[in-house]
């Protein structure tokens, strides 16, 4: 543990030139290039081609969650434009529940432009389905970067979902450098994207189509959904010298019953559509870990800290704690969630996956080429072992398009 911790950041950093970011995606999202890496070699090829590199049977993972409109914006009477980000629910803090409020609900929101709201009441007046509507929002207390924000509205017929669809802005990520497109709203989503909670999307999966999900059907190979909500910590830039000194964003997760069924019957044969779902597999090794330690968590007490991956190896390398197989700990998150009647496990997770992780469910990954010194690079690097330079150069040589709109990577260690 004390060795990743010690990792420095400027190790992972490469010369990425702002050509090279691709500010907007391909006509046809699956006409992205393809990077292969398998078993140490690396090559390239169309993405359409992803299918015949998967072995059949074998079982895809995808972040079904969606991207909502979390960007509202105010003037104040003095003209001043202030922009209140919401990041995530607070008052319901369940997702489903807070978007289907009528009258007024809350969130922890990053406000910009604070130093010209110094207190008071935020209006703005809208039209949401034909119908006028006036919304209302007050500053609470700060959270860290964050502010408690309360919304009202005075339609009872319009739910804050329906509200942020009409008046919300898409937030495209920042190194864009670009103002949001009415394109943005389809191409920033993936095609299979379901249950609203993102501010950023899981953009490994921006490459599929219906044409691939097809062509991975019939080669009888498996496709199961689970959703992360990727939160904006997601572009948080790792600021201090070693990695010990970056506190990860909680990120929120909900996994079916059923994939916990699927991922037991393919154990060992699993490939994750991004990093978010990586994150959210691997996390599921250690709420059975601690199931182990605690049988009778409540879902809120199964979040996944930060370092609990290598608190968890040192104990067992001391002999403290014996070592779960990834079968037992999927069995343990299964049997809890049979016992309390529990169709999903909604829960959270703060894992941070660098060099010295051992994984143990993903043996495949489909991902996008990340920001240089960033928490997603150490995790490729994990799962490389220490190869990504490699595959970067590659990449930087053969013309790949790199971070969100870019091309695409198969990494097959």
């Amino acid at each position: 543990m004390e060795q990743t911790k010690h990792i420095h950041i400027s190790e992972y950093n490469y010369p990425l030139p702002d050509e090279r970011i691709a500010k907007y995606p391909l006509k046809e999202r699956d006409q992205s290039k393809l990077l292969v890496y398998r078993r140490g070699v690396i090559s390239d090829d169309r993405f359409t081609s992803l299918p015949d590199y998967l072995p059949e049977g074998s079982l895809v993972v995808f972040n079904n969650t969606k991207v909502i409109q979390a960007r509202l914006h105010f003037r104040k009477e003095t003209g001043a434009l202030i922009e209140v980000f919401c990041l995530e629910p607070a008052s319901p803090a369940d997702y489903a529940q807070n978007f289907q409020q009528t009258k007024s609900c809350a969130w922890l929101c990053l406000v910009g432009n604070l130093k010209k709201w110094k207190e008071g009441t935020l209006t703005r007046t809208l039209e949401v389905k034909g119908k006028p509507l006036t919304l209302k929002a007050t500053r609470g207390e700060c959270r860290g970067t964050s502010h408690w924000i309360d919304f009202e509205w005075d339609n009872p017929s319009i739910t804050f979902a329906e509200l942020l669809e009409a008046a919300g802005e898409l937030p495209i990520p920042p190194y864009l450098n670009r103002a949001t497109e009415e394109s943005d709203k389809e191409t920033y989503q993936t095609v299979y994207s379901k249950v609203k909670g993102s501010v950023a999307a899981p953009t490994a999966g921006l490459h599929f189509t219906p044409q691939v999900l097809e062509a991975l059907d019939k080669r009888g190979i498996v496709r199961e959904e689970l959703t992360l909500h990727v939160g904006a910590g997601t572009f948080k830039p790792v600021k201090s010298e070693e990695i010990g000194g970056h506190e990860m964003h909680t990120e929120y997760i909900a996994v079916g019953r059923h994939t916990i069924e699927r991922l037991m019957a393919h154990e060992g044969d699993i490939t994750a559509v991004g990093t978010t779902s990586v994150r959210t597999l691997e996390s599921l090794y250690y709420i059975g870990v601690a199931l182990k330690r605690n049988p009778d968590a409540t879902e809120e007490e199964l979040h996944v800290p930060q370092w609990l991956p290598y608190d968890y190896a040192e104990a067992v390398a001391q002999g403290k704690e014996k070592e779960l197989t990834t079968m037992e700990a999927l069995q343990l998150v299964h049997e809890y969630m049979m016992r309390n009647q529990l169709e999903v496990l909604n829960t959270s997770t703060q894992i941070i996956i660098a060099p010295g992780y051992e994984y143990h469910i993903v043996r495949r990954i489909v991902t996008n080429f990340h920001q240089p010194q960033s928490t997603l690079l150490l995790l490729v690097s994990a799962f490389v072992k220490g190869d990504w330079k490699r595959i970067y150069d590659y990449a930087l040589s053969h013309d790949f398009r790199f971070l969100s709109y870019g091309d695409s990577s198969l990494l097959m260690p």
